[in-house]
Order: structure tokens, then sequence, then C-alpha cells
């Protein structure tokens, strides 16, 4: 998903923590969250602001950081949490840079590091995992979004971006059964939005870092995070054969030989509606 530029909100500083003096809170660029964001000047740390009804969101974003931290497979940390009538999360920042702003050429050395760091984390039992994100409470949440004209068409793909998000959601319940009943044999903990900004990578050695933005982490099938990564992941690539390569290296070090075409197609379009 792509971001935008924040702003420096009037009332921000109310929330952000103090710093010593030579340190500040610079406005940095954010996605489609809504969430306010920040950078502190020295790198160390990042700040969220939300308010409202996405402020219960940002919890959530910090019950999964702090879950997922202990585990040591590279992500942030929780260093603060301010909650008043809006809410402010400080956590800790990973080395390196988003995937997102490798060159092709850089992408196609990290990209077995990045599949390795996304492997680790569905290797985690799920049993262990306190976070939802079943394939049912994801179609209600599209049916949701769907029903209040929240749908925003610019994360549609292009050919859908013309119909209307009703006759997409329809499409997809036709479809919605069958991949029920296939996703017990598939849940992992997934990242929920397991696209290339998310992934920080050391752009001189090419290692994947970790990961990133885990307000969606839960208990899921895991052909959310490969439909994702593969779809972010080929506006990346410089031609087909590039990306064919990529997508056999994703299901060569998953141990996957016979890889799931109509599950891939269905949650890369159930995905879009589902933010709003």
């Amino acid at each position: 998903m792509a971001g935008f530029t924040s702003r420096r909100h009037a009332g921000d500083e109310i929330l952000l923590p103090k710093l010593p003096t030579g340190r500040e809170w610079t406005p940095v660029r954010h996605g489609e969250s809504g969430d306010r964001v920040y950078r502190r000047s020295d790198g160390g740390a990042y700040a969220k602001i939300a308010s409202g009804k996405a402020a219960a969101l940002l919890e959530g974003e910090r019950d999964r950081v702090a879950w997922l931290a202990p585990f040591r497979l590279g992500s942030p940390s929780v260093c603060e949490w301010i909650a008043a009538d809006e809410a402010c999360l400080v956590i800790s920042a990973l080395p390196g840079v988003p995937a997102s702003e490798l060159s092709a050429v850089d992408l196609k050395k990290a990209w077995p590091s990045i599949l390795r760091q996304l492997k680790l984390l569905h290797e985690l039992p799920t049993e262990a995992c306190p976070f939802g994100r079943r394939l049912a409470s994801m179609f209600d949440r599209a049916a949701d979004v769907v029903r209040r004209d929240a749908v925003n068409p610019d994360f549609l793909a292009p050919e859908d971006q013309n119909t209307p998000p009703g006759e997409l959601l329809d499409a997809l319940r036709a479809e919605l059964p069958r991949h029920l009943i296939d996703e017990p044999s598939d849940l992992v903990i997934c990242h929920g939005d397991a696209c290339l900004p998310n992934f920080m990578v050391d752009p001189d050695t090419h290692r994947c870092t970790g990961v990133i933005d885990l307000g969606r982490l839960g208990t899921a099938d895991r052909y959310v995070d490969f439909s994702l990564l593969l779809g972010n992941a080929r506006e990346s690539w410089t031609g087909e054969a590039d990306a064919d390569t990529a997508r056999d290296c994703l299901f060569d070090i998953h141990g996957i030989s016979a890889p799931d075409e109509d599950r891939l197609a269905f949650y890369l379009r159930l995905d879009p509606l589902t933010w709003g």
C-alpha cells in the first residue's frame, strides 16, 4: 500500500515524549492507517499517534509488537505507550531501509533473506499467538468496509477499479466456502500486511533485518502473506522472468511444491476490501 507525507498535527507535542536537547520528533511518511507518524531525529525510535477508533487499532498494534519482540526474530519493541483522548505508541527502530526502497537489482539479492524472515515468523507456534486473523473475520471486515462505501479504489487492482465493490465482494463470497475448508491446513502466524515497505533490509549486506507495522499480525492462512508479498513485489521487478524467479524462490524456501493458485488470487483480491 502506498504511503503519503505526514504533517505535524497541532497538539501532537502534548503526546509525544519529551526529548533531550538536540533531539526532536520529525513527521515522516506513513500509510493507509491514517496514523500520524514521527521519527526521532537520532533514528532510534518512531512514534505513532491515533485518535478515535484508530486509537483502539493502535493499541492492538502495541500488543502485537510486545508479543512478538521476545521471540527475537527482528521486530520492534515497545518503548512507551501514552493514552488519553488520543494514543501514542513509541517503538524502537530497526536497522536498514524498507525493501520497497531497493532497486530491482538489490531487491533480487535481498529476496531470499526476506523470504527466510517471513518463514521464521510462520514457524512460530500458532497456539502461542493470542491474535486471530482468520478468514471468516476478515471477510466480515470486508463486508463492513463495502457496506460503508469505504473502499479505497487506489488499493484495488487496475482491472477492478471500475467494478462496484459490492460486485467484487459477491465474487469472493462465491469462493469463500472452499477457502474456509482449506484454511486450517495452512494456519501460521501471519504478518497480515506482508508488503515490501514492511520488511527492513541492510542495503550493504542485503540481509533482511526484520519486519515492522505489525497491526495485522495474527493466526491466518499463510497464503495471505504469500499473495501480498508476491503481488506487491511484482511492481518492483524488471520483467516477467524476474517475477517468476522470485515466485519460485518463495515457494521453494517455504517447501511448497504445488502452490494453490486459487488461494493466491483470492486473498490478493480480498485484501483491498478490508482497509477502510
